[in-house]
């Protein structure tokens, strides 16, 4: 079963390319501001954040919802 995704935004987008775009847009301090997760305020960097959003679907969730209300 094929699912039509022409109309999904981050359709394309990876969750490294998610998280680049808004770490170069907010910075980590506003990142984590916005999303008060450890990864994003304790010593953050691209990888660790990947590992913990990975696992975390919730957090997942509201990276990928911050990214649409950033730049959709």
């Amino acid at each position: 079963m094929t699912i039509n995704q022409k109309n999904n935004p981050l359709h394309g987008k990876t969750l490294e390319m998610i998280l680049i775009d808004l770490v170069n847009h907010f910075g980590w301090r506003e990142l984590g501001n916005r999303i008060r997760i450890n990864c994003f305020v304790s010593d953050p960097s691209i990888q660790s954040s990947l590992k913990f959003l990975r696992k975390t679907p919730w957090a997942r969730t509201k990276v990928e919802q911050l990214y649409l209300d950033s730049f959709y």
